[in-house]
């Protein structure tokens, strides 16, 4: 086995990706809805704005829609029924706001909001969204190191110097994080920061009906993938990281835990939630933990890398053993007959 990078999954299909790659542009999202919860509760105004890679705005949707329902919290977005009553329905421009997605990443701050939001209209429009990634804004300014005291898009707007006129607008909204969106870019391939994009997923029903399936956080989606290799135990200090080796994440990090997952999933890794004798390794920024998954680590004898050590090591992982060479597939018939 010779220490080399790792065979990687296409980044289409992985979680996070190199700031300074490639992109063929983005959607940016914002919309407003009656409530909070897709599905029962309706998008009452809706901006999405096609950039390219560049971020300039390439095509565009912005409308108020007719919910069907009472519009819900008038304080907050300032629209009454009256005013929507004469509006399109969401099906009535399903078909525009599918083009401004087409070939896009998908971006909104909180991006699982708007993304659940989107699906749901979509659903009961029968429509299918054509979105294979998303990103979110507010993941990615997490990792800029911007030193500001929180991260919603006010705040971030003032950070850029980036005009907001009206909160809680859709178009506005979009606007903003159009403007905001080209200096955290920038920001990111200085850093050599990872984009936290990542793929969606889609359900087929019975009747060949597509839809789209909900953005379930990340490290619960991780933890249930199966590794595609073997894992060949701990990691030895001064040695390369092999693929299958199980990581596990202590909460005294200074790195987001999604950043590390998607970099943990990209080098063919296996994240675990736990911390047990067969962890490989646990990153934690503590050098003497009196508790959680760096303390059991120590306990279990289990090696602990500060997260900095982690991303150096990542960058150049040995290949592991895959699931499909350890097992022969000639054996799979030959049954033992024990009774």
């Amino acid at each position: 086995m010779s220490v080399g990078h790792a065979i990687l999954i296409p980044v289409s299909h992985t979680w996070g990706r190199p700031a300074s790659h490639p992109h063929e542009g983005w959607a940016v999202i914002d919309v407003e809805t009656s409530g909070f919860r897709p599905g029962q509760a309706r998008i009452i105004s809706i901006a999405a704005l096609g950039l390219d890679a560049d971020g300039r705005v390439e095509q565009s949707v912005v409308s108020l829609l007719n919910p069907g329902v009472d519009p819900g919290p008038t304080h907050v977005h300032g629209l009454t029924a009256a005013m929507l009553e004469d509006q399109p329905q969401f099906g009535d421009i399903a078909s525009a706001v599918v083009e401004v997605l087409r070939g896009r990443t998908l971006v909104a701050h909180n991006v699982a909001f708007d993304y659940a939001f989107l699906a749901a209209e979509a659903e009961l429009a029968d429509a299918e969204l054509p979105v294979d990634t998303v990103m979110c804004t507010v993941e990615l300014a997490r990792r800029l190191e911007l030193g500001i005291d929180n991260l919603r898009l006010e705040t971030l707007a003032a950070h850029w110097g980036v005009a907001q006129e009206r909160p809680h607008d859709a178009f506005d909204d979009a606007l903003v994080l159009t403007g905001i969106l080209t200096p955290a870019l920038e920001r990111a391939r200085e850093l050599d920061v990872w984009l936290p994009i990542r793929p969606v997923t889609r359900r087929r029903w019975p009747n060949g009906r597509v839809t789209h399936d909900e953005l379930r956080p990340l490290k619960v989606m991780a933890s249930r993938m199966p590794c595609p290799y073997l894992n060949p135990g701990r990691y030895v200090t001064g040695r390369p990281l092999v693929q299958g080796m199980r990581v596990a994440l202590a909460a005294e990090v200074g790195r987001t835990h999604e950043e590390l997952v998607e970099r943990i999933l990209y080098a063919g890794l296996a994240y675990s939630d736990d911390v047990d004798r067969e962890t490989s390794l646990v990153v934690c920024n503590d050098a003497a933990p009196e508790q959680g998954k760096g303390y059991h680590a120590r306990q279990l004898g289990v090696p602990v890398v500060s997260d900095a050590q982690f991303m150096d090591c990542v960058e150049s992982v040995v290949g592991g053993t895959s699931m499909e060479e350890f097992t022969d597939p000639s054996l799979v018939d030959e049954q033992l007959a024990l009774f």
